[in-house]
């Protein structure tokens, strides 16, 4: 069985508009993309009424990235 190395990102710690770049490939997953050409939501993990998780997978290699941090947002449209 292969093993997947699955990437972490804290949004939190992200400057910017909350793009990211994979880290295997180096594409640009940004939020604002809805077509899922670079990128596909896999999972999405809620707590309290509350986005907690994102886990996504780059549609160009395949590497799985967890997204966190969502609590800014909770913050922001208080």
């Amino acid at each position: 069985m292969e093993h997947q190395l699955i990437y972490r990102f804290d949004l939190a710690r992200i400057q910017g508009n909350g793009d990211v770049h994979c880290p295997k490939c180096g594409v640009t997953l940004s939020p604002d993309d809805e077509t899922e050409d670079n990128y596909c939501i896999l999972e999405a993990k809620v707590r309290d009424n509350n986005l907690n998780e994102i886990i996504i997978q780059c549609q160009r290699c395949r590497t799985v990235i967890r997204l966190t941090g969502f609590s800014l947002l909770k913050n922001v449209d208080s």
